[in-house]
């Protein structure tokens, strides 16, 4: 349970005159706000909430009461009723850190990590020391697949904090997934000093998972699952794997397994999400799809995959708009082309489609001259 902080809880000890009320004893609103105080120590949230709100109406400036409130509901598991009490305070005392960082948290858990990411920034610039903000930046930006930012954040903190394996899985899977190999290995044989862990096998695996080596990729992060399964991203990479050896069952089975101990991993939606589109349950595929973009904004296989599931239920006209955005957010997105032909064909839009296509032809030509061994054509005289 959070608490409200010491000096909130000193506030609640210094009981000032109550100016401009008549009333006494339980109608003061100081009273109010340390019995709101009292509730939430003694684990009443519930009436704790209904004490905050109660002193709110008639003191609606004050912060600590504003922020205790915000801190109450998100202990409720209330975030967006939270969000919106931490906001109001900050909008009262905006270089307030620690109601900033608890809005981030909030941010986090509802899993709207680029929100939580702004929040979090601004609680380092303020404070560059706190440790919490600055781990929980970087696993926001882990999860959203920002690997250089987490490597620029955490690669101070490692050369000052080498024995902090928080820090060497974080910076190490980053490394990794940014393709420096090398870097990382550095992480994981430290790791692997101190003994076989699931974070190494993690590691480990992902580095093979990376260059192509799915025999020995699947042998670690089968390890890996078997010494830690509740370890966030081990059985959503297990699932990759599976997936890529043809193992559409187990992995089917993984994805769920991540989701059940961590429902904002954004591989598992996304690849779960289209595990179930091939298995035709455009509903549920639709859910694990929407999931995936909240948790990465503006990523290109999410919204395509919308897209697709619309063009799928006949919703030409949100299908266009969709796409129409995708092609010009990322105009490499060859099957996004593909699909916004077709869709200006069934729309009788012949030169718009004629124009998609097009466009696919010279993408194609394109990705062909840049494969190994290519060859260009051969030119004849006029």
């Amino acid at each position: 349970m959070r608490y409200p902080s010491g000096a909130f809880l000193l506030l609640c000890l210094i009981v000032p005159a109550a100016v401009g009320w008549a009333q006494e004893g339980s109608k003061n609103p100081e009273n109010i706000f340390k019995r709101a105080v009292e509730l939430h120590y003694s684990g009443d949230l519930e009436g704790a909430v209904r004490e905050y709100r109660a002193f709110l109406e008639v003191r609606p400036e004050r912060v600590d009461a504003r922020s205790n409130l915000g801190a109450a509901l998100a202990n409720l598991g209330r975030f967006q009723e939270a969000i919106e009490q931490y906001q109001r305070a900050l909008a009262l005392d905006g270089r307030n850190p620690s109601i900033r960082l608890n809005l981030a948290v909030a941010y986090y858990k509802i899993a709207r990590l680029s929100s939580a990411s702004k929040e979090l920034a601004v609680v380092l610039t303020a404070q560059p020391e706190n440790r919490k903000a600055l781990l929980l930046l970087a696993d926001c930006h882990l999860r959203m697949g920002e690997f250089k930012k987490v490597v620029e954040l955490l690669t101070p903190v490692e050369s000052a904090e080498p024995n902090n394996r928080a820090v060497a899985y974080m910076l190490g899977l980053a490394l990794i997934n940014d393709k420096q190999l090398e870097k990382g290995q550095v992480l994981i044989d430290r790791i692997l000093r101190d003994g076989d862990s699931a974070e190494a096998r993690l590691m480990m695996g992902t580095t093979y998972l990376t260059i192509g080596q799915n025999e020995n990729a699947l042998n670690e992060l089968k390890r890996a699952v078997e010494l830690n399964p509740k370890l966030p991203m081990v059985n959503s990479l297990y699932g990759q794997i599976l997936m890529r050896v043809g193992n559409v069952e187990e992995a089917t089975a993984a994805f769920q397994r991540e989701l059940e101990n961590n429902p904002n991993d954004f591989e598992a939606n996304l690849r779960l999400g289209a595990l179930f589109k091939q298995e035709q349950k455009n509903d549920e595929a639709l859910g694990y799809f929407r999931r995936a973009l909240m948790l990465r904004p503006g990523d290109p296989n999410s919204r395509f995959y919308i897209a697709n599931l619309d063009l799928a239920a006949g919703k030409m006209a949100a299908a266009q708009a969709e796409l129409e955005a995708l092609v010009k957010d990322a105009p490499d997105f060859v099957q996004a082309h593909v699909m916004l032909a077709t869709v200006y064909y069934r729309l009788k839009r012949k030169a718009d489609g004629d124009r998609e296509q097009a466009i696919v032809n010279k993408l194609n030509a394109e990705q062909q001259a840049k494969q190994p061994g290519a060859k260009e054509n051969p030119k004849t005289d006029p």
